[in-house]
């Protein structure tokens, strides 16, 4: 148990710190992840502005990783603390204290509206299943790049295993499930996908799995 809850903490960790130079909104950064002891299965992220470093310029998030029946993904982290540090909001005293000199709020996401992640969001999520996959060995199919063509369309370049050239595969992260993630490799084969882009270099063919 307690193993499981700190490879959770660590998964999350990786994919949240990035948030230490991309804002996750505006002037807002992430400026630390803190593991909470088992038997919670929880993190704390500290939030504040880029600059900020002294405990009263930092504001600790308590959130579980765990969202009624699921997992909580980086996705619901980022787009819940969206939620937290917008607008203003009053917290009773039994979800406020201190810890490590900073204001704590320990936080209920079901007592939230229920946050969207955004289009970016879900892009990051379909990148890092492919550049960042939890596995140990090898990833079947290495993301060699992406783009994005327009709001809702990604285009990934990826390459099977031992393939010389990069497939482009075009996704809507809006739609992108995890399923449609899964079968990827799979569907790289089937030729009803396939169209030509005489204006991309970068790949034999595209797959276009837009609509899928």
């Amino acid at each position: 148990m307690h193993d499981e809850i700190a490879e959770q903490q660590a998964d999350m960790t990786r994919l949240l710190f990035h948030h230490v130079h991309a804002p996750v909104t505006g002037t807002h950064f992430i400026r630390g992840v803190l593991p909470v002891a088992a038997p919670s299965s929880a993190i704390r992220v500290v939030m504040g502005e880029a600059s900020a470093y002294a405990p009263d310029e930092l504001i600790a998030y308590e959130i579980p990783l765990r969202w009624g029946d699921e997992s909580a993904t980086a996705q619901d982290i980022t787009a819940l603390l969206r939620t937290l540090v917008t607008g203003t909001r009053i917290y009773s005293s039994e979800h406020i204290s201190q810890v490590m000199g900073m204001l704590l709020v320990r936080v209920d996401p079901s007592a939230l509206e229920a946050p969207i992640p955004t289009t970016d969001d879900r892009a990051l999520g379909i990148l890092r299943c492919f550049a960042q996959p939890c596995a140990e060995e090898k990833p079947s199919l290495l993301l060699r790049g992406f783009c994005f063509l327009d709001e809702d369309r990604l285009r990934l370049y990826l390459n099977a295993a031992e393939a010389p050239e990069a497939i482009a595969v075009d996704v809507r992260p809006s739609d992108a499930t995890t399923a449609l993630l899964a079968s990827l490799p799979s569907l790289l084969d089937e030729e009803q996908y396939w169209t030509d882009d005489g204006t991309d270099p970068h790949c034999t063919h595209v797959v276009s799995l837009t609509g899928w």
